[in-house]
């Protein structure tokens, strides 16, 4: 899966940034899951790419919504 740029997350409907959203933490406690059990994962730093991906949805999120509030 590629990097999803910020542009692209707020171009999204709320809807689809929803679903990214819960795909993208899926994925992540399946990592988890994978380490804890003891495992190693291809690309290490993808955990850190899916991290940062999940903080921009939800920022992007917070945002729409505290303008929603405003308006």
């Amino acid at each position: 899966m590629p990097f999803i740029r910020l542009k692209e997350i707020r171009e999204m409907n709320p809807e689809e940034r929803e679903a990214k959203l819960r795909e993208l933490q899926i994925e992540l406690s399946r990592l988890k899951a994978t380490v804890k059990a003891g495992g190693a994962l291809e690309s290490p730093s993808r955990v850190k790419e899916i991290r940062k991906t999940i903080a921009r949805i939800m920022t992007v999120r917070n945002e729409k919504g505290s303008i929603e509030e405003r308006g």
